[in-house]
């Protein structure tokens, strides 16, 4: 390392230069690496390992270190489906751009999606977006499935692990990002589908108060509902949160489901190993708990109330968000007209016939394809306009809905019958290196992700998205976002919601 000369008090000193790649945190230092142009940090530990005594408690601070800890590759993804994944799992990722110096940048957590039961902080990379962006972005890791949502009556926390973990990340970046050139007084909490429903739930929590400064909300709006077999076919109705009676009731089955129960219930579920646990991950899918401290009131009630941060938010969706859902229904049982009808009639009662009439197959390419709009528009689209609204009436709100009907399919699902469209989490190649690819985009696709980037990082830095070179995002507007052109739609009436409400009434 080559050495720099100072003077110091008028006498010749040695100075060791400042190593941008070891950035001390709270609980200890952490070495970084250059990865083009910018620097990260992977596998940071937020919190103390979540396992033994400590599973279904409050993240603890991490044990201090005092050697300089490798952070150049990511910690294990929370418990899940995934190879390599485990309880002690509560780490992030910082990335900076190479230039930072000693600025003040605005920062963004991300919180990922995947149902609240699989994916990872650190398959979403973000060199591109902190790059362009000129932006801090920190992704993090938080409990899933059982280990995250569980509840039992007398268990202190229950169903709000994983936010708990979420909250936890947020107070690590106020303590600490500074160090890594970014301004706490200026932090963006975003996330994309259960990411997007645990954003708008932060928005909700008197918890967060002063924690973040703007959200991002992408398909995950507060009012999302869906019908009995509106998301999966056989399921019941649902929305991204669960009542404290439900959470608690479905965690006493679980333990039952073990043979755990008694004075002893809680003991004997810590005692199990996290494998034999992973079972009942899905059970507590869509459980991020209401009706306790953390989170006193079911997220859409609160924002019908207006119980919320006034913060700036952009809000929105993907035009076809269940192709990518119902394709996957295809592959198993293909929708027929006959079973089309019978979905209608499961989902919508004595309103089947109205839905039938203004949704008729004959009208789309295959029954298939008319289920996925009806569930799009009834479960998605419509609720995210009225969560828009409802935000509106006491802070700005950008709206927004992306429209790449060529967009990369990462979601792997795509049937003749159900061409894949902009479906659910299609967006997100457009902001991010899922799993450290880079997709490739054509000249057009390219020049939607600069646009996009730049968007959401105006937002992040001013609260205001409209940046030099990208047409004008008004607040009063949807704005589609596609390739071949950006600009204000008719959002609702697109998607019918003028139908949907009337409905209801």
């Amino acid at each position: 390392m080559h050495l720099l000369l100072a003077i110091v008090t008028g006498l010749l000193t040695i100075v060791a230069p400042v190593d941008p790649l070891v950035v001390r945190t709270d609980a200890g230092p952490v070495r970084g690496m250059d990865s083009g142009p910018t620097r990260t940090f992977d596998g940071i530990r937020f919190a103390a390992p979540p396992v033994g005594e400590d599973r279904w408690k409050p993240p603890r601070p991490p044990e201090p270190w005092k050697e300089v800890a490798d952070a150049t590759k990511p910690g294990a993804a929370c418990t899940q489906l995934m190879p390599g994944s485990a309880e002690d799992c509560l780490f992030l990722n910082v990335t900076v751009p190479r230039d930072a110096g000693n600025r003040r940048l605005p920062v963004l957590v991300w919180l990922h999606g995947g149902g609240y039961t699989m994916d990872a902080g650190s398959l979403y990379g973000a060199r591109r977006l902190a790059d362009q962006g000129d932006v801090v972005v920190v992704t993090t890791n938080y409990r899933l499935g059982v280990f995250g949502y569980f509840g039992l009556p007398g268990l202190a926390g229950s169903g709000d692990f994983g936010f708990m973990d979420q909250l936890s990340a947020l107070h690590w970046t106020q303590r600490n990002i500074a160090a890594f050139g970014g301004d706490p007084r200026n932090v963006t909490v975003a996330g994309q589908s259960s990411g997007g429903m645990s954003t708008c739930a932060l928005l909700t929590s008197p918890a967060a108060a002063g924690l973040f400064h703007k959200a991002a909300i992408m398909s995950g709006s507060c009012l999302l509902n869906w019908p009995p077999g509106g998301l999966i076919p056989n399921q019941e109705a649902q929305t991204p949160y669960a009542p404290l009676a439900k959470t608690e009731a479905d965690g006493a089955a679980v333990a039952a489901s073990h043979g755990c129960e008694g004075p002893d219930t809680l003991d004997c579920l810590r005692r199990l190993p996290a494998a034999d646990l992973l079972k009942d991950n899905q059970t507590f899918a869509n459980h991020l708990t209401y009706g306790t401290p953390l989170l006193p009131l079911d997220p859409a009630k609160a924002l019908r109330r207006g119980a919320f941060h006034r913060v700036p938010v952009i809000s929105g969706g993907t035009h076809d968000e269940m192709r990518a859902f119902i394709a996957g229904v295809e592959k198993l049982k293909p929708i027929t007209e006959e079973r089309y009808q019978e979905l209608l009639r499961k989902s919508f009662g004595e309103y089947a016939d109205e839905v039938a009439a203004e949704y008729p197959s004959r009208d789309h390419l295959s029954p298939a394809m008319a289920w996925a709009t009806v569930t799009t528009d009834r479960s998605w689209a419509c609720p995210t306009t009225e969560g828009n609204r409802l935000l509106s009436r006491r802070t700005s709100v950008h709206a927004y809905e992306f429209d790449d009907k060529n967009a990369p399919n990462v979601n792997g699902n795509d049937v003749p019958t159900v061409p894949h469209g902009a479906a659910h989490a299609l967006d997100l190649v457009y902001l991010f290196e899922l799993s450290g690819v880079e997709e490739s985009l054509d000249a057009a696709q390219q020049r939607l992700s600069r646009q996009m980037i730049a968007y959401w990082t105006t937002f992040m830095r001013t609260g205001d998205p409209n940046a030099p070179g990208s047409p004008r995002w008004d607040s009063d507007a949807v704005l589609s976002l596609a390739p071949d052109a950006i600009r204000p739609v008719a959002h609702d009436v697109d998607h019918r919601c003028g139908f949907w409400a009337g409905l209801r009434s």
